[in-house]
């Protein structure tokens, strides 16, 4: 176990990132700390990194675990995700902790990486400790929140569609609850890792015309109601991208689970509620 002192530097991106190779895959990480290992999987959009989803988790974490926040293909540095080379990252996720000589780990996932986890935990339920998800769920037909596609998941695409820095500033402000946490830095770490591999951009649209990988999510959310995997489900009441009705649909679902509603919070709760969320993992997985 590692733990911060004042003669401690701070952890930097550069002084955490690294690129690993698979047999299928190159895979950007930015890892730390020692102890159980703990994969945070960022969720989708233009310019998503594992560094800019989870930059307030990843050193405070790492007091306690080695932490990895992962980059997906398909983003940042990663290999590419066309429709020619297939949309499987669950196998990419796993292929990861092979060439890390990880046998098993807690696997945090933000929206789209809550999606991965539950992939993972339905198919090599022995390679997954916890399942801890944010802003994430299972599909299903609504009944608390109104059908269609939603507000942020619109911006996203938009984005994709036109990745401006108007629109990034959009993009921050919709998945926030307090504004002050959209900030404009924010919006540009996120433009400037979007307009630096482009080709990201175009592969997702062209993607998005057969289909997001949502077979690979409904097949693995039908393997839920028999997953031995503790569960801990976290989302934000004035989430504007993904309704909390899917994360209470999850939490039904899964036998030893438990759901975290945060107040005044949107679609990224490690960051508007970072400290309560590096909280709440850091227990969790200590403790189950």
């Amino acid at each position: 176990m590692t733990t911060q002192t004042d003669s401690t530097p701070a952890l930097t991106y550069d002084s955490t990132h690294r690129i690993v190779h698979t047999p299928d895959y190159e895979i950007q990480i930015n890892e730390a700390g020692e102890g159980h290992p703990v994969l945070l999987i960022h969720g989708t959009g233009p310019g998503a990194t594992g560094w800019s989803n989870f930059a307030p988790n990843i050193e405070p974490l790492s007091r306690r675990f080695r932490v990895v926040a992962v980059t997906m293909p398909g983003w940042g540095e990663s290999s590419r995700q066309s429709v020619a080379s297939g949309f499987d990252q669950g196998e990419a996720v796993k292929q990861l902790m092979d060439a890390l000589g990880i046998e098993r780990a807690a696997v945090v996932g933000n929206s789209m990486g809550g999606g991965i986890g539950i992939i993972m935990t339905a198919r090599w339920p022995e390679r997954v400790s916890h399942l801890i998800t944010m802003g994430s769920g299972v599909w299903g037909v609504n009944v608390l929140s109104p059908a269609g596609m939603s507000e942020g998941f619109k911006v996203l695409v938009e984005t994709y569609h036109d990745p401006s820095p108007a629109n990034f500033k959009r993009l921050v402000q919709v998945m926030c609850f307090d504004p002050a946490f959209a900030t404009d830095d924010l919006a540009d770490q996120r433009s400037r890792a979007a307009l630096a591999h482009p080709e990201h951009l175009g592969d997702w649209l062209d993607r998005a015309k057969v289909g997001l990988g949502q077979e690979a999510f409904m097949s693995a959310a039908g393997a839920l109601s028999t997953s031995s995997v503790p569960a801990l489900v976290i989302h934000g009441r004035d989430d504007r991208t993904v309704h909390w009705e899917l994360s209470l649909r999850a939490m039904s679902m899964i036998q030893d689970s438990r759901m975290v509603l945060l107040n005044r919070c949107g679609h990224w709760a490690q960051l508007e509620h970072a400290a309560e969320f590096n909280r709440l993992v850091a227990e969790f997985v200590t403790n189950h």
